[in-house]
């Protein structure tokens, strides 16, 4: 048994996984991770921890049931992601970890580096990474994020100031960026070039 949860992690660090709280085999569960589901303004969020760490956070398309959080983390997220809703919070002090390959832990990285209330492009992402001619491939790698709003992917759009590339949704990016301006007190996002 052990050697397959060796293996079942060895496989899971290599592709990206989409986590929900079990992982069954013929009906065993062989990995529980801690998992809450809460209501927000743009629909259902669920939110899983690993190890100590908030490992992804989706927005959901459909109702579901709330499920409380299991572990003091996964309230402290939910907390900090109602402050973000009701406007109080900018920035989240959240352990974070989700798996990916190193080059989209630098993008994900570089995501995190975006201001609240600001927004850049793709092009002006890869720049920033040094990889003007990486576009296509950075802008894949903000699409593979796990931790939507918290590693805010939601604020990167199109050179033309377009609406492109939220696998939430385009409605709920538009509603995020709105959000956020109404809080900053702009009447429209600045495109940070």
């Amino acid at each position: 048994m052990n050697l397959l949860i060796s293996h079942i992690s060895h496989l899971t660090s290599q592709i990206a996984v989409y986590w929900d709280s079990n992982i069954n085999l013929a009906g065993t569960i062989l990995l529980k991770m801690p998992v809450a589901y809460f209501k927000t303004p743009i629909g259902f969020v669920r939110i899983t921890e690993e190890d100590g760490f908030i490992a992804s956070i989706y927005l959901l398309d459909g109702e579901f049931e709330v499920v409380p959080p299991e572990t003091e983390l996964l309230a402290d997220a939910i907390e900090q992601m109602n402050e973000y809703f009701r406007g109080e919070r900018r920035s989240f002090d959240l352990p974070l970890k989700q798996r990916g390959s190193p080059f989209q832990q630098q993008v994900w990285e570089q995501l995190s580096k975006i201001e609240y209330g600001k927004t850049i492009s793709y092009l002006q992402q890869s720049k920033l990474m040094g990889n003007p001619l990486g576009i296509r491939a950075i802008a894949s790698a903000n699409g593979k994020n796990h931790l939507v709003i918290v590693v805010p992917c939601h604020r990167v759009i199109g050179s033309d100031g377009s609406l492109t590339g939220f696998g939430c949704g385009i409605w709920r990016k538009k509603w995020l960026l709105e959000h956020e301006a109404r809080v900053m007190g702009q009447g429209q996002m600045e495109l940070g070039f």
